[in-house]
């Protein structure tokens, strides 16, 4: 038996979801890494690599790192005087609303999506293992 071509797309949406509520639901640190790094791929390498700088500093290792301290790459003044550690409450706001974190930083990126946000966390996490 054939499948008709318009339940291929709804099961593939679905699959998807499915995915994304095992996240959201702690659906085990493999799977988070997955969907954490599909997501940093997604949203986060326009500007940023794991292993070296771009527009961005490097992120692997970020969770615990004190702000403005990877070498060599030029902070914004407010980032390099900032007294913050990056931590999982920490970095959830930073990606909601930057200017809240660190007032006059240079990162105007904000992600809406509070999976995505969980998501890329956990894989920012994984890095620094």
């Amino acid at each position: 038996m054939r499948m008709q071509p318009k339940i291929i797309p709804i099961i593939a949406l679905a699959s998807g979801a499915a995915l994304l509520a095992a996240f959201a639901a702690g659906g085990g640190a493999k799977g988070d890494t997955i969907v954490g790094r599909a997501a940093f791929e997604k949203r986060c390498t326009g500007c940023h690599a794991l292993d070296h700088e771009k527009t961005g500093p490097r992120l692997a290792g970020v969770v615990g790192r004190k702000a403005g301290t990877v070498s060599g790459f030029p902070y914004s003044d407010a980032v390099k005087k900032s007294a913050v550690v990056w931590d999982e409450t920490v970095l959830e706001k930073w990606l909601t609303d930057p200017e809240t974190v660190i007032p006059d930083t240079d990162m105007a990126f904000r992600l809406d999506n509070p999976v995505e946000r969980a998501a890329i966390i956990a894989f920012l996490k994984e890095t620094r293992k």
